[in-house]
């Protein structure tokens, strides 16, 4: 007789004593972090009863079941959507460039572009609104440009004498982490306030910050999540992860983030036009093992580096074989982002020399003083007590917006 693979296992359980019953399968937890559309919609949208709303959103502003804020403002039958704005890759999240107005099909209603001849919400798209809400989930790095679309849409409410609801969202990679040197420029789009490459806030304390920290003064309500802690990353939640942006494709990309995007202004390959967008750097002139060799022995926490070939269809290099390492995150909580990122760009050029475009790492890191000493270190550095009082003091700011525990 012929057994099956099944009926072994059924057989080994039985001799075990086990009995398969689905009612000895221990329970899982299914709690659901609640956002601030999810807790808006409960209590009756009543933050905006009688409102005349603008919806600063993109596909990201959905609710847990996965219906998007802009249908359940829609819907709402307290609520006139009067107006809908998107940001930086558009209001599906698809767009690459830089973004056209266009109509949404399901309202009829113009969508103004933010990233387009415009960043800021002008007076002539803002006729008949007298509330601003955003609802964008953020990945937690400062020179990702929602959190400049979330500052300047404040800046234009107060302008305008709106009101401006902010609906939270987690910080993916936690609300603990806060890494790196403050930006020395404040006001640009990847570098909108004076805050660390790593902030470990939602947008809702974000906004809270720029409220006071930049005198906007708008008339701000925040409508505050439910069931997240600062420790939790996005994993811990139970919402579903929906790509912010066509190349954040996981939370284990947007914890590379900080450290990869560093060095998407130099002329390496970040992973575009690849399946796995900030996890591999490259360029025709990296000697990928010499890379890896030089990176795993400075044994920085939490990452190991892996000699990595890959030929990107788009963006940099595009159609080019390149030469380059895979990044490979081992302890996502012992992973100091900003570390990792600026001893990458330190070896790359003392290893390649003037092939790699090393002051085009300030473009986003926006901190001449910090690359200056970057390039001037001779052997492995800690570079994170050049900024330790710097940190130490924003620490302190920024513990007066925290709102979760």
């Amino acid at each position: 007789m012929k057994i099956t693979a099944w009926a072994w296992v059924l057989l080994l359980m039985g001799s075990a004593g086990v009995t398969a019953r689905a009612a000895e399968v221990p329970a899982v937890n299914v709690d659901v972090t609640l956002t601030g559309i999810d807790v808006l919609a409960r209590d009756g949208f009543a933050a905006l009863d009688g409102r005349k709303v603008g919806l600063i959103t993109n596909h990201t502003g959905v609710d847990r079941h996965g219906k998007t804020t802009l249908a359940l403002l829609n819907e709402a039958p307290n609520v006139k959507l009067v107006a809908l704005f998107s940001p930086e890759h558009g209001l599906k999240g698809v767009v690459d460039a830089k973004v056209a107005d266009s109509s949404d099909p399901l309202t009829g209603l113009k969508v103004y572009s933010l990233y387009g001849e415009t960043r800021k919400p002008t007076k002539e798209s803002l006729a008949g609104v007298d509330t601003l809400v955003f609802d964008i989930q953020d990945i937690g790095a400062r020179f990702y440009t929602y959190i400049a679309t979330l500052g300047l849409g404040m800046e234009a409410a107060a302008e305008n004498g709106l009101r401006f609801v902010v609906l939270d969202r987690p910080n993916p990679i936690t609300g603990t982490h806060v890494f790196g040197p403050l930006n020395d420029r404040n006001g640009k789009f990847t570098g909108y306030h004076t805050i660390p490459v790593v902030h470990g806030m939602t947008v809702g304390e974000l906004a809270l910050m720029y409220n006071r920290e930049r005198d906007i003064h708008c008339d701000l309500q925040v409508v505050r999540m439910e069931g997240w802690r600062r420790a939790m990353w996005l994993d811990a939640t139970n919402l579903i992860w929906i790509n912010p942006s066509p190349n954040m494709r996981s939370l284990t990309e947007a914890t590379l983030y900080p450290a990869i995007g560093l060095l998407e202004s130099c002329n390496v390959s970040v992973g575009r036009g690849t399946d796995t967008p900030f996890e591999v750097i490259g360029a025709p002139w990296i000697d990928g093992r010499k890379l890896a060799a030089r990176l795993n022995g400075l044994m920085l926490p939490g990452v190991r580096f892996m000699p990595y070939r890959f030929t990107p269809d788009a963006s940099k290099f595009k159609d080019e074989p390149c030469g380059g390492l895979q990044i490979i995150l081992t302890d996502r909580d012992a992973f100091e982002p900003v570390a990792c990122g600026l001893a990458m760009a330190r070896e790359l050029k003392l290893l390649f020399g003037d092939d790699f475009q090393i002051d085009r790492v300030d473009n986003l890191l926006f901190n001449k003083a910090i690359l200056e000493k970057v390039k001037a270190s001779s052997g492995p550095e800690d570079y994170s007590h050049y900024w330790a009082d710097d940190l130490a003091q924003f620490r302190k700011t920024r513990a007066k917006y925290l709102i979760y525990e």
